[in-house]
């Protein structure tokens, strides 16, 4: 008796390019296409979600750089006088309150002990 496989691969087929839809050209209607975008996508997409936490830490030490610069200290003092009065703030938090709350920074920068 042979196998057919008749809704098993149309299942299979559907939901690759349910997955593709939104591509352009054969790469959302036919199979084979649409199977190599969506390979494709899934590598990218894997890669890029742990440059994207390299990159955000890349921009919050630039912006802290950029508002401790203007106090007149150095980014890399000013680390290394956070690790050494044991400052629980990562670069995220430091960042957003240099921005947002200048104020609190300040204080922050005089705790430290490098204003």
């Amino acid at each position: 008796m042979r196998v057919k496989r008749g809704t098993v691969r149309h299942n299979r087929h559907k939901k690759i390019r349910d997955l593709a839809k939104g591509y352009r050209g054969m790469r959302s209607s036919t199979f084979k296409k649409a199977n190599e975008a969506v390979l494709k996508a899934g590598l990218n997409s894997y890669r890029d979600r742990r440059l994207k936490k390299r990159t955000f830490r890349a921009l919050w030490i630039v912006r802290l750089n950029a508002a401790l610069r203007s106090q007149g200290v150095t980014y890399s003092v000013f680390i290394k006088a956070a690790k050494d009065n044991n400052l629980g703030l990562n670069r995220k938090v430091l960042s957003e309150m240099a921005i947002h709350e200048p104020a609190i920074f300040g204080k922050i920068l005089k705790q430290v002990g490098v204003v």
